[in-house]
């Protein structure tokens, strides 16, 4: 292995960080733990940590969004089939989270306490939809706090609501 300095290795960080990964992999394996940049190291751990949640509150936005238009905006969509896809799309989300549930069981019970943030993500999605179907967001109500339960988002059946 060559010889790098820990000022070196925290700048390769920003310059390869592909290189930066595999020269602390390597110095890990030796148990030269006091060259290791720990500092980003541990940052990158906790961005693997939190990577799979993210994709979670993504899924958990998706559902919020598609709930609120079905309940606020099925007659703007217009149509006997208005707000089908966003069913579909409801139904999908909610399967990709409980299959990551499947391979992460921990996000099962991290998940439900992350909703205003998910309602977040939400709220910024319906906003760009009203403007891209040209509509002023400002003259519909959004509210700053999600309207739904983690329960509600998860199990409720807008199917039975055709």
């Amino acid at each position: 292995m060559r010889t790098i300095s820990k000022e070196e290795l925290k700048a390769l960080y920003r310059k390869d960080f592909p290189l930066w990964a595999e020269i602390n992999h390597e110095l890990l394996k030796e148990k030269l733990y006091d060259l290791v940049d720990w500092e980003n190291l541990l940052e990158e751990i906790e961005d693997m940590a939190r990577s799979d949640l993210k994709t979670c509150i993504s899924q958990l936005a998706r559902i919020l969004e598609h709930l609120y238009k079905w309940d606020n905006f099925r007659n703007l969509a217009g149509g006997e089939t208005a707000g089908r896809g966003w069913i579909k799309s409801v139904n999908n989300a909610r399967r990709e989270i409980l299959a990551m549930f499947d391979v992460y069981p921990s996000l099962r019970n991290k998940l439900p306490n992350e909703v205003s943030t998910a309602w977040k993500f939400a709220k910024r999605k319906l906003e760009n939809w009203l403007e891209d179907n040209d509509y002023n967001p400002e003259d519909f109500y959004i509210p700053e706090e999600c309207p739904y339960t983690y329960e509600e988002a998860m199990t409720r059946d807008l199917r039975k609501e055709l």
